[in-house]
């Protein structure tokens, strides 16, 4: 197999390929064309927006049928200060069930990754770095908010001050200790929102980081921002945990 790794490859034309079996991960196909092609037993996944197929704009139909799978979903798109507490509550509610099931299992489990995503404890320290770029830096205006356990994305360029240690292998009590600290954090910030302070902007931010140094944004979008962050990565948990519980099943 043939790896294309860390490549603009923008405007390339392929014709009469063969891309059977392929996998892209993290791949922009913004403005993307394609004519004539044969999508079976194709599985894609991530963010989905004006994507017509045959004619037909099926973001929409997507984001429709999600919502009716789990009506829980669509709270995680409020507009108002209550809506946003909903929301906050909704999605910690729903990881303790997620958390509990990891707790049943071999904690060195806890440290694998299934089909190459990030495994459970990877997930909790990226859901750390989101909440301390989102909120302690980004809506709270702390220059260096960051803990050594953060993991940023892995497309993420190195950037001075921000942790990048992908060999780290915490505890799960080590990594649950530092998300109760930051969901009260977050909490709190939810729980003193007003309309005026949901409309108005960021702090731009001070020194390297990310929010990116003179960056500022809408309060409400990092607060959608870790909203998101917080659904996606618990549906990513519980899809890897159904096969980790199998790993960790003696054999019959």
């Amino acid at each position: 197999m043939t790896d294309f790794s860390n490549r603009d490859m923008s405007g390339t034309r392929f014709r009469m390929v063969r891309l059977a079996r392929s996998t892209f991960r993290d791949v922009d196909f913004f403005g993307s064309v394609m004519r004539g092609v044969y999508l079976v037993d194709t599985d894609i996944n991530g963010e989905i927006s004006n994507l017509t197929i045959n004619g037909v704009d099926v973001a929409p139909l997507i984001e429709a049928e999600l919502d009716r799978r789990d009506p829980r979903r669509a709270l995680m798109r409020p507009t108002t200060p209550e809506g946003f507490v909903t929301a906050w509550e909704t999605v910690t509610e729903m990881w303790e069930p997620t958390v509990a099931r990891a707790r049943t299992l071999d904690p060195e489990l806890l440290h694998e990754r299934v089909d190459d995503e990030w495994s459970f404890i990877e997930t909790l320290r990226h859901l750390l770095f989101a909440t301390d770029a989102w909120i302690l830096r980004g809506v709270q205006g702390s220059a260096a908010p960051w803990h050594p356990l953060d993991l940023p994305w892995d497309g993420m360029e190195p950037t001075p001050g921000v942790p990048w240690d992908r060999e780290a292998r915490p505890s799960l009590p080590e990594v649950l200790e530092l998300r109760r600290d930051r969901m009260a954090t977050v909490r709190a910030v939810i729980g003193t929102l007003t309309p005026e302070s949901l409309a108005a902007s960021t702090p731009p931010g001070v020194g390297p980081g990310w929010p990116s140094e003179g960056d500022s944004y809408p309060v409400s979008d990092c607060l959608l921002t870790v909203l998101n962050e917080e659904w996606c990565h618990r549906l990513y948990a519980e899809r890897d945990l159904d096969a980790l519980e199998t790993r960790g099943r003696p054999a019959a």
